[in-house]
């Protein structure tokens, strides 16, 4: 039986821009693809860095990126339109690089990349980690409070750095919560001749700033004793700040296990009290997005510092009032509802804003909103249910139960064409 030949590569068009990932070894550590590429390119586009990893031999006009980078990115391809253009990223362009803004504004189509190993899989070699076993987190642009979301006991990460501070504010961040006796390495110049390796843990980390090139990697170890987070709703009532709003453990499980998040959903939290459903709709899954709205501006204030602190610092807060406050805000997936039930047009203006599929979720304590939400669920069907927990305590000598206030919760699903939608 003859070999099957593989299918000839697709050539990119002639017009395309060139995206080269280039190493801390610079131009020795590159293919004679990627060489070519440069050598031929008349225009070349990086950071100073990458740029000036590049010899003398490479002649094209070399522009370094403007910052923000991101806004400039269209208008400078623009200025460049027609002639052999090569892009510069570090490592790996289409891993946490300049690969996506690139394909975001000119399509896949009109790019060839020629990607080089990325700094993950270098430090993984070097650590001896499996790369599909390892968490990255990257810091580049982004605060460190979002490292807060992946910290679990026992767990490996890596730390992509924005700078050579960045790692004393990750040793800060891991000692704040509680995760001060994690080993800690700072792997430098990845792949170069000058690459090196600080150790020590997050407790005593006591070295300079060193190279501004550079990824963390934790090994994860809580100290005895600290509050433990899950990776599921339901997180502990300690965990958050508040003044006694609060949807309470077990009932934000079952309402969070009924809202259903799925990655790259978005989720308005209407009456966000603590934020506690958005923060742990956005723990699900990075790209979980959500936007809380709250009336009160110091709630408004205790849900952003609950979200930092729980390393979903991306929780959008809106202080007003609904539903005059939701006019603007982009299409959700769905919607839970906290408080204000009774506020007129509160409801219609959230069922209206759902797309087909998306989902409704209501809880109440009160005896108004429970029949706003009976004629809801007459109308519209779904289910309607009462959640009711009880706590074993002290009564005198014995132990005993306490009651605490029943929820009645009323969830449902947009269909196109929703039975009983009368309204």
């Amino acid at each position: 039986m003859s070999p099957v030949s593989p299918p000839p590569a697709v050539p990119a068009p002639a017009s395309a821009v060139s995206v080269v990932g280039i190493g801390a070894d610079g131009w020795a550590g590159l293919p004679e693809s990627a060489r070519a590429v440069l050598l031929d390119a008349e225009v070349l586009i990086g950071g100073e860095r990458q740029l000036g990893l590049l010899p003398p031999v490479c002649r094209g006009r070399r522009v370094p990126w403007p910052s923000p980078l991101r806004p400039a990115v269209r208008g400078l391809l623009a200025a460049h339109t027609g002639s052999r253009t090569a892009v510069l990223a570090s490592g790996d362009p289409m891993f946490y690089g300049i690969g996506r803004a690139l394909t975001e504004e000119l399509g896949a189509g009109a790019l060839r990349v020629l990607p080089h190993p990325s700094s993950v899989s270098y430090a993984c070699a070097r650590l001896g980690w499996p790369v599909e076993d390892t968490e990255t987190v990257t810091l580049v642009g982004r605060p460190a409070a979002r490292l807060a979301g992946a910290l679990y006991d026992g767990r490996r990460l890596l730390v992509l750095s924005a700078d050579a501070a960045t790692p004393a504010a990750v040793a800060a961040l891991l000692r704040d919560h509680g995760f001060g006796p994690s080993r800690m390495r700072v792997l430098e110049q990845l792949g170069s001749a000058a690459e090196d390796c600080l150790d020590g843990s997050a407790d005593t980390w006591e070295h300079p700033a060193g190279d501004p090139l550079n990824v963390i990697a934790v090994e994860c170890r809580s100290t005895p004793g600290a509050l433990r987070l899950g990776a599921v709703p339901g997180l502990p009532d300690e965990a958050y700040e508040h003044d006694g709003q609060l949807t309470k453990r077990h009932v934000r499980a079952a309402t969070l296990g009924v809202l259903a998040p799925a990655p790259g959903e978005l989720l308005w939290d209407i009456g966000g009290g603590s934020g506690s459903i958005a923060a742990e709709w956005m723990r699900t899954h990075p790209s979980c997005r959500a936007v809380t709205v709250e009336r009160d501006p110091v709630r408004a204030g205790r849900i952003a510092r609950n979200a930092g602190r729980l390393g979903v610092p991306g929780l959008r807060v809106v202080t007003g009032r609904a539903p005059e406050a939701l006019a603007g805000l982009p299409v959700p997936h769905a919607v839970f509802i906290g408080g204000g039930l009774t506020a007129p047009g509160l409801l219609d203006a959230c069922w209206d804003a759902l797309p087909p599929g998306g989902r409704l979720v209501a809880n109440t304590v009160t005896l108004e909103s429970e029949a706003l939400l009976a004629e809801w669920y007459r109308r519209l069907g779904g289910d309607l249910v009462r959640l009711s927990v009880a706590h074993a305590v002290p009564v005198g000598g014995f132990t005993g139960w306490r009651q605490a206030m029943p929820v009645t919760q009323w969830s449902v699903q947009k269909t196109p064409h929703a039975p009983g939608d009368d309204r």
